[in-house]
């Protein structure tokens, strides 16, 4: 098989209605929770530090930059939206490629809609492309270089997929976009972010704008190296786009914090629920992971960063809290004293037990000692909202209000929410960004 002809085959030839009804289903949710992190993530220090970037560096009048409304080139709203998008570590993943193709996608996508007048049936399509190809970049980029990189390394060439296919470029065009969005993605190495956080983050930001830099110079004559797909291992990854949907397998985020982290949180929360523990009675808190896991910092952050590439700062404030979001990773809760306390009370230790099972499972098993001696035991925890236990479509528009509620305001919060859910029946785009503006 000539992997590259099949996979720009799938991207050109989707169509909406060719979609099963569940992914369509399933596509609409994802836009829903990826707009909703990316939202959110434009209230965060990355992402206001990033729209000043991208209207001083990038300025033009080619699309616009959510929540803000300010209009730049395509580049610059691309910038600035994807790195809003994975600002907060809200949005959803896919555990074969330990990343997040949802927020390496919706950037490019919401830039060429803008710039080709697309409508929502389009504009959803693009979007499930684009998770399609996300997922296999991704396990042939891994596959391909020992080090783990990060999301930004694959999503480039997934977020040039869907926004090749918007702008109507044709076979030949859309192979160069994807060599050059291949050739010229950040290869970022992802575990030195986790060890000493920085704004790079999963470098989907840059990835997102490559996505569309690459289309954009494909257009004009720019030709690109030979794509991705040919490089396969296995011959399933590639074969079986437009047969076996992955989209379907996506996990989605609670909290706003490492997935790594996320059993620990349940955990604990698990733990207070059912055994009645209030946060005074706690003396210690032990958590049981799997190494990259427990590579995660314990220090108290200094900034949001390194409060989502944190173990014990999650732990804590849901303890506290019961949530965790961008009221607790965002200035003055995110350097609270009483969190920091909290935080003194956890130790992590790896086990091979869970090591063995990872990536496939990220799991944890959480033990809590009280002042009065009583030791109680989780059992063994994986993160919510995983493609096998996935949240329903009330638990995710819960979730999306929650994030943009207090960025938009309730009512215009609530009008984007039902009109996600109704996308495919959009003839035009201009009601959804202007409900994007504040």
């Amino acid at each position: 098989m000539n992997y590259n002809k099949h996979a720009i085959d799938f991207i050109l030839n989707t169509r909406w209605e060719d979609l099963p009804e569940r992914v369509q289903h399933q596509t609409r949710r994802c836009l829903l929770d990826a707009l909703g992190a990316l939202i959110a993530g434009h209230n965060t220090p990355v992402g206001g530090l990033m729209e000043a970037m991208a209207a001083e560096q990038f300025p033009g009048d080619q699309a616009r930059i959510l929540v803000s409304g300010t209009r730049v080139s395509a580049s610059g709203a691309t910038l600035a939206n994807g790195f809003a998008g994975n600002a907060l570590d809200i949005d959803d993943g896919y555990r074969p490629t330990m990343g997040h193709p949802g927020a390496c996608v919706l950037p490019p996508v919401l830039t060429a809609a803008q710039m080709s007048g697309c409508s929502g049936k389009a504009m959803l399509s693009a979007l499930a492309v684009g998770y399609e190809i996300g997922t296999r970049a991704g396990l042939i980029r891994h596959a391909t270089y020992e080090t783990y990189h990060s999301s930004g390394s694959w999503g480039a060439i997934s977020g040039a997929a869907a926004a090749g296919k918007l702008m109507g470029l044709d076979a030949g065009t859309l192979g160069h976009a994807l060599g050059a969005a291949e050739y010229h993605a950040p290869i970022a190495p992802m575990m030195k972010c986790i060890e000493v956080p920085g704004m790079g983050k999963d470098s989907i930001g840059w990835g997102c704008m490559v996505a569309v830099m690459s289309v954009v110079m494909a257009q004009k004559g720019f030709t690109g190296i030979n794509p991705i797909f040919d490089d396969t291992p296995e011959d399933g990854w590639v074969a079986s786009l437009g047969k076996d949907w992955e989209i379907l397998n996506l996990y989605f985020k609670p909290y706003s914090a490492c997935r790594w982290a996320q059993p620990g949180v349940d955990g604990v929360l698990k733990l207070m629920r059912e055994k009645g523990i209030l946060p005074e009675d706690i003396e210690t808190i032990r958590v049981y992971t799997f190494e990259e896991s427990a590579a995660l910092s314990t220090a108290y952050p200094e900034n949001t960063e390194e409060a989502q590439y944190n173990i014990a700062f999650p732990i804590a404030a849901a303890l506290l809290d019961g949530e965790v979001g961008p009221g607790q990773n965002l200035p003055p809760r995110l350097m609270d004293i009483d969190i920091r306390r909290m935080m003194d009370k956890v130790s992590i230790v790896a086990q091979p037990r869970f090591q063995e099972n990872f990536p496939a499972r990220a799991e944890s098993e959480v033990e809590i000692t009280t002042r009065g001696g009583d030791v109680h035991n989780s059992g063994i925890m994986g993160a919510r909202w995983g493609a096998d236990c996935p949240p329903d479509d009330g638990e995710l528009a819960e979730k999306f209000l929650w994030l943009t509620g207090p960025v938009l305001g309730k009512e215009k919060a609530q009008g984007l929410k039902n009109l996600v859910f109704d996308f495919d029946r959009a003839e035009d785009l201009e009601r959804f960004f202007s409900l994007c503006i504040k």
